[in-house]
């Protein structure tokens, strides 16, 4: 049922109606999902669904401060240290992760943010699904649907393998190079 609602949404919304004052993500648990309107790859299709993600990850004893609002908006203009979709997409892209501040975190730097920010302004596209425990829902979305940009729980597509080395190896390559300033 879900994974239907968010491979063919009534509606997709971009970067520019999500990061609006009006936004309108609503700031409650539950599911989303990217679409986009050209491959980050060549070696994936345009125009789907290729990922999907929970807010928040799980509810503990207290109370989360995520909701669906604030995860979708780090994912349009955060970084690759807080989000493994930019992270991802980044690597894709070919842009160069490089080690920031104490070294421990990874990014694309200023530019490179920049440029990923810019590439989602024109390809990325979300919805979502309101949902009080989003978790519960997670697997049951990673089998069903052909999701090769997710990797926690999803090693039975096809794409996994290809993406966890691309990633390892843009690590890898950020470690050995000085601390970007």
């Amino acid at each position: 049922m879900y994974g239907s609602l968010l491979a063919a949404p009534d509606r997709l919304w971009t970067r520019g109606e999500v990061m609006a004052r009006d936004c309108p993500v609503p700031a409650v648990p539950g599911v989303y999902g990217w679409h986009f309107t050209a491959a980050p790859s060549g070696e994936l299709p345009a125009g789907r669904l290729l990922y999907v993600g929970i807010s928040p990850r799980r509810m503990s004893e207290r109370p989360s401060s995520q909701h669906l609002r604030k995860r979708i908006r780090y994912h349009y203009r955060g970084n690759a240290y807080g989000s493994t979709l930019r992270l991802t997409l980044g690597c894709l892209l070919g842009l160069e992760l490089r080690r920031v501040g104490s070294g421990t975190r990874l990014t694309f730097t200023h530019k490179g943010e920049a440029a990923l920010t810019e590439w989602m302004h024109e390809h990325a596209r979300v919805c979502w699904i309101e949902h009080p425990e989003p978790w519960t829902v997670e697997s049951a979305l990673l089998q069903e649907l052909d999701l090769p940009l997710n990797l926690d729980q999803n090693r039975h597509n096809a794409f996994h393998a290809r993406l966890t080395a691309l990633r390892a190896e843009a690590r890898r390559r950020a470690r050995e190079l000085p601390i970007a300033t």
